[in-house]
């Protein structure tokens, strides 16, 4: 079955995220989606919080740039997150915007290296093994988490570009596409995200996650046709960001998301 879920954007006040979060875990909403943004809300303080305050509900980061962020570091927060919330974190890393990252002194000659290292690393380390590394830009001198998780979670990758959707159907768990994602441009993209697949030889399943923009106040069966579509592309997980100009109140978009759109996709 399709996973659904809406997108908290960072353009919101987080003083709003706790009524957002526990309405939507309320309605039985599946997932809630957050943004790293520069310069506006962290992705791991929001995410715990909003694991904190809800009991059911999944959350995903989408996503953690690279370059702000040591793979050390990053595995010690998702491990301390996902054992405190086992199963109900998806963390999902990228290049960032690199002009945010020229901004902050981040910003890496080859981001493609730096994220094939840093995937790599990161799933590493939250499998729980004793990594050493002379990479370009990732380096570690055995070392290990002390506090893995039992079961790690997934580690998707967020991709525009060619290179980048084959390198996460390479070396993660899943790709993000943004909301900007058409159908077109789904289905031109997925014969690179599965080149990255064959060239791993792997077999296993794959998360694909795809942000969905829902204009105003659709109707339910509207906005599941516009999911079936990306569903029939190889989407596994829809989740909805509310945008126009006549927006309903996110407490209201997450409830719609979950009441009326769930019960008519499959």
């Amino acid at each position: 079955m399709t996973i659904l879920g809406a997108i908290f954007p960072p353009s919101l006040p987080p003083e709003q995220l706790r009524s957002v979060a526990q309405t939507a875990d309320k309605a039985g909403l599946e997932q809630l989606w957050l943004w790293e943004d520069c310069f506006k809300e962290g992705g791991i303080a929001t995410a715990a919080a909003v694991l904190s305050w809800t009991e059911r509900l999944t959350v995903g980061i989408g996503l953690l740039p690279v370059p702000l962020r040591n793979v050390a570091l990053t595995a010690m927060e998702l491990a301390t997150i996902e054992r405190m919330f086992p199963g109900r974190f998806v963390p999902g890393i990228g290049h960032g915007v690199l002009d945010w990252m020229g901004q902050v002194g981040a910003r890496a000659a080859s981001p493609m290296t730096l994220l094939r290292e840093y995937t790599i690393a990161l799933r590493g380390l939250l499998r729980g093994d004793t990594l050493t590394s002379a990479g370009r830009y990732v380096r570690l001198d055995n070392v290990a988490l002390d506090w893995p998780p039992a079961s790690p979670p997934p580690v998707l990758v967020g991709a525009i570009g060619q290179r980048t959707v084959a390198l996460a159907g390479e070396t993660s768990d899943g790709v993000i596409f943004t909301e900007n994602t058409t159908p077109e441009m789904l289905r031109a993209a997925m014969p690179h995200f599965n080149a990255g697949r064959d060239t791993a030889s792997r077999s296993d399943n794959q998360d694909v996650v795809v942000f969905m923009p829902v204009e105003g106040r659709p109707s339910a069966e509207k906005v599941a046709e516009q999911i079936s579509q990306r569903v029939a592309l190889g989407a596994t997980h829809v989740i909805m960001i509310s945008v126009g100009d006549a927006l309903p109140p996110l407490e209201e978009f997450v409830e719609f998301v979950a009441r009326d759109v769930r019960p008519v996709v499959n």
